[in-house]
């Protein structure tokens, strides 16, 4: 199947891009205890202003709740399932 010019371009334009992490979501595990945590690139937290900044820690706060409390019931049920731990 043959690709137009602008389908060429942009193919050839994601090969040349390098990718920056601009956000990271990590969720760790310590024995029984789970904790998240977020980060956001230092170059994009001097660009927001203070109301977007507040608006981006109270959403990832939710998304660290959310995704922390998912991986906890998951290990749970596995170390249930397992007799053991995950």
């Amino acid at each position: 199947m043959a690709q137009s010019s602008s389908e060429t371009t942009t193919a050839a334009a994601a090969n040349d891009s390098q990718e920056t992490e601009i956000l990271y979501v990590v969720i760790q595990r310590d024995g029984k205890q789970v904790s998240a945590k977020w980060g956001l690139h230092p170059n994009l937290k001097e660009e927001l202003k203070p109301e977007e900044w507040k608006e981006l820690t109270e959403v990832m706060g939710k998304v660290t709740t959310l995704v922390g409390g998912r991986f906890s019931q998951v290990l749970h049920k596995a170390e249930e399932e397992s007799g053991g731990t995950a």
